[in-house]
């Protein structure tokens, strides 16, 4: 199994400042239309399909793998996305909460496995050393936040 932890401030020194209300629509967008968050080109579809009172489903194209992910949302909270379709099977959750300074913090964790493959194989080792690196969940984290500032900073947020 594959478990992978990162966690960063959402505002850091030096950059516009997010409210929860901004960084949490921003989770939620992400979730709801990876498209907007993504390099462009990696996701190439991506539609919610589902909608319901507990969650929704969205079904993706990323990196040339078809997903169907069933999403969870705690207002202002927790976004987990349960992998339902594709090559990883698991949950991935976001989740914003204040430190014990009281800065808000934007932490990602996952407890994976890859479909299909041998549990602590290769292949998951290579995974779990991909979101552990300096690549990997921790730079996703940064990013969504950054794309968050430009989406507010545009008025679409």
């Amino acid at each position: 199994m594959i478990y992978s932890s990162a966690t960063v401030p959402v505002n850091p020194e030096g950059e516009t400042k997010l409210t929860r209300e901004q960084a949490w629509k921003g989770l939620e967008l992400k979730a709801r239309d990876a498209r907007l968050f993504l390099p462009p080109g990696l996701c190439t579809r991506c539609d919610v399909t589902e909608e319901r009172a507990t969650h929704f489903v969205r079904e993706a194209t990323i990196a040339g793998a078809d997903l169907r992910e069933i999403i969870t949302l705690e207002r202002q909270s927790k976004v987990t996305f349960f992998q339902a379709i594709g090559p990883r099977e698991g949950a991935i959750i976001n989740e914003l909460f204040e430190d014990d300074a009281g800065a808000l913090q934007l932490r990602f964790h996952c407890y994976l496995g890859l479909r299909g493959k041998e549990p602590n194989g290769p292949e998951e080792q290579a995974e779990q050393a991909l979101f552990d690196s300096d690549q990997g969940y921790k730079a996703a984290l940064r990013s969504t936040l950054k794309r968050t500032r430009e989406l507010v900073a545009d008025g679409t947020l």
